[in-house]
């Protein structure tokens, strides 16, 4: 049986945030369960690992945070919700799974593409930009590190926040790129991440076939 902890984390700082997941990664060991950490954050840019500075457009005073996971710059906010997946992929694959990274990403893309389809939208990743799109729109973007076969960062998805900031950026390095957000697209102001974080973890632990959950809220 796969055991899966479950964080609910309400809103905190990105730094705060990222640090624990790399401290969480630098201490497990073999036994430790795997662990989704569902979180908001306060409005900031975070630069990937490869980023370069250009997709920076406009300076504004929202802090830019160089971090180590992978892709480039994006924005999070209050309203987008953030689903971070601390997982041993070694251990998925000696349970007969065989994860690998490209699967784990498959898997981060789908379990938004079916959390869409619950709400009657119809998402779609893309093979050279990882991430979903409604309509040729990112609702969803994507970014991993692996540490000792061990991954951490995770998605965002957009569901009811203020889309401003991400003017200021090429989204993920891509000029001109529109995103979009779930409440506008069903036409729901009263959407909250609250209601659709249960759907998008439900649909995760369905396709890594978790079978065992602890729900934390801390």
């Amino acid at each position: 049986m796969t055991s899966l902890i479950i964080r609910q984390l309400g809103t905190q700082p990105y730094e705060k945030i990222w640090h624990e997941m790399q401290s969480f990664t630098d201490h497990r060991d073999e036994n430790t369960p795997d662990e989704i950490w569902l979180v908001q954050h306060p409005s900031v840019f975070t630069q990937g690992s490869a980023g370069k500075p250009e997709h920076l457009l406009n300076p504004t005073q929202i802090p830019v945070v160089q971090t180590d996971r992978g892709g480039q710059i994006t924005y999070h906010g209050e309203g987008q919700q953030i689903m971070y997946v601390l997982i041993d992929i070694k251990r998925l694959k000696a349970n007969g799974k065989e994860i690998s990274v490209r699967e784990l990403v498959t898997a981060l893309e789908q379990c938004v593409v079916k959390t869409l389809a619950d709400y009657g939208v119809n998402g779609y990743p893309k093979a050279d930009a990882p991430g979903v799109y409604v309509d040729g729109r990112k609702i969803c973007s994507l970014g991993l590190r692996i540490r000792k076969g061990c991954s951490f960062h995770g998605l965002a998805l957009n569901i009811n926040m203020d889309l401003q900031p991400f003017l200021n950026i090429n989204p993920c390095g891509y000029a001109g790129l529109e995103m979009c957000q779930l409440s506008e697209l069903i036409n729901r102001n009263d959407l909250t991440c609250d209601e659709v974080s249960p759907k998008l973890v439900a649909h995760f632990t369905e396709i890594l076939g978790y079978n065992m959950q602890q729900i934390i809220n801390s």
